[in-house]
């Protein structure tokens, strides 16, 4: 097992039990849950095996689904941003950087990897809190929970990155 699957896997465990044992209780005002394990999946470097990608990313959203009983909620939601993470990724780097360069603060500068963050959580927090929901007539709920998600969740991801870097 190399370094990058070692530091990965722990990773995971740490994330998933943080979720899981803490993060799953937190509801700010009934709406906004923190969603850390999102983190995971923004992490992978460029040019990171798809596949690898996918795989992580469906065993995290599994695992978070066992533990807080939403079935198949978190999985779904994980597998679609893990596969369009590398397009997003795309889109804040430069082209003539590094095949193996790894999303951070420090890489990206605090805006654009801010910006990755919260397009990415956005997205997850609309594909999750959709399929949860699975009906638009209280929709009112629906938008509070993915924006309030969305911020808590983004917000969080940059102080971890922010303390990571330093």
């Amino acid at each position: 097992m190399n370094r990058d699957s070692l530091t990965k896997f722990l990773l995971f465990l740490i994330l998933l039990l943080v979720q899981v044992l803490v993060l799953n209780h937190i509801h700010l005002f009934g709406y906004a849950t923190p969603l850390l394990y999102v983190y995971l999946v923004l992490l992978f470097r460029r040019n990171y095996p798809r596949w690898a990608i996918l795989l992580w990313s469906f065993a995290m959203g599994l695992c978070v689904d066992v533990f807080s009983n939403t079935p198949g909620l978190a999985a779904g939601s994980m597998t679609l941003l893990g596969l369009v993470q590398p397009y997003l990724l795309d889109l804040f780097i430069q082209h003539d950087s590094p095949d193996d360069m790894e999303p951070s603060m420090k890489m990206l500068g605090v805006a654009k990897f801010s910006y990755y963050t919260l397009l990415s959580v956005t997205l997850y927090c609309l594909v999750f809190f959709t399929l949860e929901s699975f009906n638009f007539f209280n929709w009112p709920q629906w938008l509070a929970c993915v924006v309030g998600s969305t911020l808590l969740t983004t917000v969080l991801v940059i102080v971890i990155e922010n303390l990571r870097g330093r």
